[in-house]
């Protein structure tokens, strides 16, 4: 048997999310005021009680996501002792994979999320930028056809998330061409999304240089990561840096982590965090890989029985 932990990225988030785990478990409580004090701010109220338009804000969505992911993991390996073959995350989730193989402190990890999360409001103005979800086209045609609705602005994809789901980001106008284009060549729907930036694309350019100035050393991971911007797993902390800076402007290759998992041999995946987004991405990748998932004390003792029957 072979196990990779996985941690979701932003658009998990939900008011009240892990506080039946700072509750039950004083490991997952410790995670939370750790990052309370990293940030010297309620960041814990916020996630517990709101309101979600503050929550919402990609400032402070990273952060929280983060520091429940982080408290589910932590609560998870004190109970599940044998560690992972691999630990990936989607887009801000590689932060918490990073945490989890050791290579990063949950202080720096925290501080690293809200200013990645603040640049990323600032790169692009508002009503500037956008992204959307297209359903039921091949990948590839996808990246074919934001080709074509460029026009001197920028369009392509941001997430391939599964064969059935890829994001596209870019100008507002660029956008819009490739979504009516994509729908004559029969993508099922276009769905703009709400966010309040193109992530994933080179109009994040801008954050790079901020980023890495806040960025610091890493150590070797202890758990190989799969990164987003290569799908393959890197055990040198020497290239945490760049592979986290390309990840900024470059596309999240998920498709690509998690048949680079299955190839591997890895026959179950546990989505540590909130929500079941990433669970139902793997299903439509890797029909064999059993999934489990650990937001809450229920799902947790659900997935401690399944990995111990193994």
């Amino acid at each position: 048997m072979s196990i990779a932990f996985i941690f979701p990225g932003q658009g998990s988030q939900s008011v009240g999310m892990g506080k039946a785990l700072a509750d039950a478990f004083p490991e997952a409580k410790a995670v939370f005021d750790a990052a309370d004090d990293a940030l010297n701010e309620k960041l814990s109220s916020l996630i517990w009680e709101g309101p979600e338009d503050a929550l919402k804000l990609t400032a402070n969505t990273q952060p929280a996501i983060l520091t429940v992911s982080v408290a589910a993991h932590a609560v998870l390996s004190k109970r599940f002792t044998i560690p992972p073959a691999f630990v990936a995350g989607h887009s801000l989730g590689e932060y918490s994979a990073l945490v989890a193989a050791k290579s990063m402190s949950l202080s720096d990890a925290v501080k690293a999320v809200r200013a990645r999360g603040t640049f990323m409001q600032e790169a692009v103005p508002a009503g500037v930028g956008t992204m959307a979800a297209v359903l039921g086209l091949d990948p590839e045609k996808i990246a074919e056809i934001c080709k074509q609705a460029e026009q001197g602005e920028v369009v392509s994809c941001a997430n391939f998330n599964d064969p059935s789901q890829t994001v596209i980001a870019g100008h507002v106008g660029a956008v819009g061409r490739a979504s009516e284009l994509l729908k004559a060549a029969g993508a099922k729907r276009v769905l703009p999304l709400p966010v309040s930036a193109p992530f994933h694309c080179s109009l994040m350019q801008p954050v790079v240089p901020r980023l890495a100035g806040v960025l610091g050393d890493f150590a070797n991971p202890c758990i190989p990561v799969i990164s987003n911007v290569e799908a393959a797993p890197n055990s040198d902390g020497n290239r945490v840096k760049e592979l986290l800076l390309a990840q900024v402007t470059g596309s999240v290759r998920w498709i690509e982590t998690v048949q680079a998992m299955e190839k591997a041999g890895v026959t179950k995946v546990v989505e540590v965090g909130p929500g079941r987004a990433l669970c139902g991405m793997v299903k439509r990748i890797a029909k064999g890989i059993e999934l489990l998932n650990v937001e809450d004390p229920e799902s947790l003792e659900k997935t401690l029985l399944a990995l111990e029957k193994s």
